[in-house]
């Protein structure tokens, strides 16, 4: 008999259809992968087993019995525990408190907090994860932000979940990290632990899970177990395209150089970094986590200037000493974290577009309101950004959406030289995904030139017309096409043999 099973259940939001029908059974023990692009229901659904919202029609099934979530108590008394991509966590309140919030074990039959048994309680389920480093007395506010993700996991697993669904638990941990995190639901699974695990990384997927299920247009469209669902049919039912056809051919050739980095140097982040990047190329940036390939986009872009070395833009000096200099020498930089460097969440999707083109629809310093709406409205065509209505909050919108205003927002901007993509797919839909990439290799073929940055191996060997290796803070291999095997990259970031094994996931 399965633990969970949801069948025909459909939910709607003043009248459009958000969930149609989506039906799947998993047994106890085992690990469900959730896949389908943005908008396919699957934040819906979960919010429906986690008692954030009622479903209109279906049902959900706990070893074969109906039951009703009215909310999420009634969620948390059945054993049901998730971890949102957003966070829940309080900054002002230690990680104990986070953890324990409203469970916080008292002295004896008083109302007064046993401190000492809250943090030991913090401390051993964070020992039981990996992560005995974490201070159960720390603000929560004072952690990075892979480390609020380790807390928000761990907060869930203090009640020792019956069913545990993880959105996207990997979006900003290291690789190191999400090997723990693997470890964690290997165990948890194997003690009966029902896991729901929702992720865009395919790779993740085939590591973790034992069964997949799709979701398409609110609906369940394919289920089966991970060793009898290969990648070219998973995509091909999400995208409907084959497996060969997700990264685009490049139709021109690269020409004069754009960018020309030499011998740049910040402290002990990187050091003596030299390349180049030439008009309608595509050069791929690849490197593990703490290599130092983010920090050196920053230094070209002036986020955070370099101590010594040149940047030559179009053959002239270009040391940009802050981004909104880098900006009015015709570069843009699409960065690793949309939210916390991209976008301004609470504005609207219009305001958030048109942040830097305000030289377009204000030229005295007045806003042309029906111009920047023009300008934008053709973006988000151009895009096929999904909103209800462009003065809507961008925080409303989907990652896949949000990700593609902050591409409209730079798209924008006229006469950009060079373009720098750090993660650009990062937490979005695999159909997303394709749009961007189509749209990169655009930018590329109309004589830009490209410096993308991606953990993911397979998006920068197949969008990169080069590849530059970064490992410690140096650029220790340039590879082209002919070189671009998964084993040789790997070897050269890790600093290890060519044929040594490798970790079973990369960041």
């Amino acid at each position: 008999m399965p633990h969970l099973a949801v069948s025909h259940i459909a939910k709607g939001y003043d009248g459009n259809p958000a969930v149609r029908d989506i039906s799947f059974e998993v047994a106890a023990g085992r690990v469900l992968a959730l896949c389908g692009e943005n908008g396919a229901g699957k934040s819906t659904l979960m919010k429906m087993l986690s008692g954030a919202t009622k479903p209109d029609a279906g049902e959900i099934l706990l070893d074969g019995k109906p039951v009703a979530i009215g909310g999420p108590s009634d969620a948390m008394a059945l054993g049901i525990r998730t971890v949102y991509q957003e966070f829940s966590l309080l900054p002002h309140l230690s990680v104990a408190e986070n953890m324990l919030l409203g469970r916080m074990p008292t002295r004896g039959l008083s109302f007064v907090v046993d401190w000492p048994e809250a943090n030991r309680i913090a401390a051993r389920v964070l020992a039981d994860f990996g992560f005995p480093e974490i201070d159960p007395t720390a603000l929560v506010g004072s952690l990075s932000v892979a480390r609020q993700q380790i807390v928000e996991i761990a907060k869930a697993l203090v009640a020792e979940p019956k069913i545990l669904i993880l959105d996207e638990p990997t979006a900003v941990i290291s690789a190191a990290e999400a090997s723990k995190l693997f470890d964690k639901v290997r165990s948890l699974a194997a003690n009966g632990t029902t896991v729901i695990y929702i992720s865009h990384r395919l790779e993740e997927v085939y590591a973790i899970a034992d069964e997949i299920v799709v979701l398409k247009d609110g609906r369940s469209v394919l289920s089966g177990e991970v060793v009898e669902l290969g990648q070219e049919r998973l995509i091909n039912t999400m995208v409907g395209r084959p497996l060969s056809a997700i990264f685009p051919k490049r139709k021109g050739e690269a020409s004069r150089p754009v960018l020309e980095v030499e011998k740049l140097t910040l402290g002990d982040v990187f050091d003596d970094v030299s390349f180049e990047v030439r008009a309608g190329e595509i050069v791929g940036m690849f490197g593990l986590v703490g290599s130092g390939r983010t920090e050196i986009a920053k230094a070209i872009f002036g986020a955070t200037p370099a101590k010594s070395g040149t940047v030559r833009l179009s053959g002239k000096d270009a040391g940009f000493a802050t981004p909104s200099e880098a900006v009015r020498g015709h570069v843009a930089m699409i960065t690793e974290d949309r939210k916390g460097d991209g976008l301004a969440l609470d504005a609207s999707v219009i305001d958030n577009a048109g942040l830097a083109s305000f030289s377009r629809y204000a030229p005295n310093g007045i806003i042309d309101g029906a111009r920047r709406r023009q300008l934008v409205g053709e973006k988000i065509r151009e895009l096929s950004i999904k909103l209800a209505d462009p003065a809507q909050p961008v925080r409303q919108l989907s990652g896949g959406n949000q990700q593609k205003v902050v591409l409209a927002k730079w798209l924008l901007v006229e006469n950009i030289q060079l373009f720098i993509f750090d993660e650009p797919t990062r937490g979005v839909d695999i159909a997303t995904k394709v749009e961007i990439y189509q749209m990169i290799r655009d930018l590329a073929d109309s004589g830009v030139a490209v410096l993308m940055i991606s953990s993911e191996m397979p998006e920068v060997l197949g969008m990169a017309d080069r590849l530059l290796v970064v490992r410690d803070g140096r650029i220790v291999a340039e590879l082209l096409p002919k070189n671009f095997q998964p084993e040789t990259v790997f070897a050269h970031a890790a600093g290890i043999e060519a044929g040594e094994a490798r970790p079973e996931r990369l960041h």
